[in-house]
C-alpha cells in the first residue's frame, strides 16, 4: 500500500542543466565521446539527447569560467546515463577506449557503470541495469549493490565489430547524484517532504533514494566535505535538474507537502521551482509541461 506522502511510483529524473567554460569544446566532447546528439542549440546554449528523446543534458556556456576540482563544493558528483543494454554499453566503452579519455568502471550487482568526467570536471556515468528480477533485497529492505570490478573484456566481446552510432534511442537519465551540505537535512528534505524512499545507504557519508521500487534515483554525499558550500553560479557546475512527475495530481501531492513543510517555492508555466537544502535547484514537472 502506497504511504501517504510517498512520491508517484513513475517518477524519474528529467533534464540535467549543467554550465560549461567553453560551449564548442563541450558540444564536441558530448558528441564523440559521449554520443549525445545536439538537438537545438542558439548563442551560449544547446540542448543533447539522443534519438526521439526529450532534452537529456542542456548546457549553458560561462566565458571565460575556469574548472573546479571534483569534490570541491555541493551540487554534481555525477549525472548517469542509463542505456538500454549490454550491447550498448559495450559501444560506449569500446568508444571511450578508443578517445583515450580516462575510465572508471564499477559493478554495482544491480548495474553496470563507466565513468568520466567531460572538460569542465563534470562527472558523467554510463550505465546498463541487470533484470530487476535480478536484484537482491536484504531484510532492512535496502538493495544489495557493492563496486566490484566490471567485465570489462565481456563488455567489449558484447560489442564486437557492431558500427557505433552514439547513445541509442531509449537512452535517459536514469539517475543523479549530488554533493550535499550535510545528509540528516537532505534526507529530511527528499524522504518526508519530497517523498522518496531510502533504498541503500553507505556509512553516514552517502544515501541512496528512489520512486517505485527502483535501485536509486538520486545519489546524496558528502564526499565534498560536510558544511560544503554551494559550487558558486559563476564557474562550471550543475544549474539545476528536473524530478518529472507523471501527472499534475502526483506533482501537486508533491507541492501540497512542500507547502505543508513551509519549504519556500516558485511556480512558472507548470513549473515547481524549489532549492534542497545545500541550495541544489530543483524543477518539478509534468512531462510535457515545462
Amino acid at each position: 500500500m502506497r504511504l501517504l506522502n510517498e512520491i508517484d511510483a513513475q517518477t524519474e529524473i528529467g533534464t540535467v542543466y549543467l554550465r560549461v567554460s567553453n560551449l564548442e569544446k563541450s558540444l564536441a566532447f558530448y558528441r564523440e565521446v559521449v554520443g549525445l546528439q545536439v538537438l537545438s542549440s542558439t548563442k551560449g546554449e544547446a540542448k543533447l539527447g539522443v534519438p526521439g528523446s526529450e532534452p537529456l543534458l542542456q548546457l549553458r556556456e560561462i566565458p571565460g569560467a575556469l574548472p573546479r576540482p571534483r569534490r570541491s563544493g555541493a551540487g554534481l558528483y555525477h549525472f548517469a546515463l542509463l542505456v538500454p543494454s549490454r550491447l550498448a554499453l559495450g559501444l560506449a566503452l569500446r568508444n571511450l577506449v578508443a578517445s583515450g579519455i580516462h575510465i572508471g568502471q564499477a559493478d554495482h550487482l544491480v548495474s553496470e557503470a563507466l565513468y568520466i568526467a567531460d572538460p569542465d570536471n563534470n562527472g558523467i556515468e554510463i550505465y546498463r541495469d541487470r533484470p530487476k528480477a535480478e536484484w537482491q533485497w536484504n531484510e532492512n529492505g535496502y538493495v544489495r549493490m557493492a563496486v566490484d570490478p566490471i567485465d570489462w573484456d565481456g563488455l567489449l566481446a558484447e560489442a564486437g565489430d557492431a558500427p557505433w552510432n552514439g547513445l541509442p534511442a531509449g537512452t535517459k537519465v536514469g539517475h543523479i547524484h549530488l554533493h550535499v551540505t550535510e545528509l540528516p537535512t537532505s534526507e529530511h528534505f527528499y524522504i518526508d517532504v519530497l517523498g522518496f524512499s531510502i533504498t541503500s545507504q553507505s556509512a553516514n557519508s552517502a544515501l541512496f533514494i528512489s520512486a517505485g521500487g527502483y535501485h536509486h534515483h538520486i545519489g546524496l554525499n558528502v564526499w565534498a566535505g560536510v558544511g560544503a558550500e554551494l559550487t558558486p553560479a559563476n564557474v562550471p557546475g550543475l544549474d539545476r535538474y528536473e524530478i518529472v512527475l507523471p501527472s499534475e495530481e502526483a506533482q501537486m501531492a508533491v507541492f501540497a507537502r512542500l507547502q505543508a513543510a513551509s519549504v519556500p517555492l516558485q511556480t512558472d508555466r507548470g513549473t515547481v521551482i524549489v532549492h534542497d537544502p545545500s541550495g541544489i535547484q530543483i524543477h518539478l514537472i509534468v512531462r510535457g509541461s515545462a
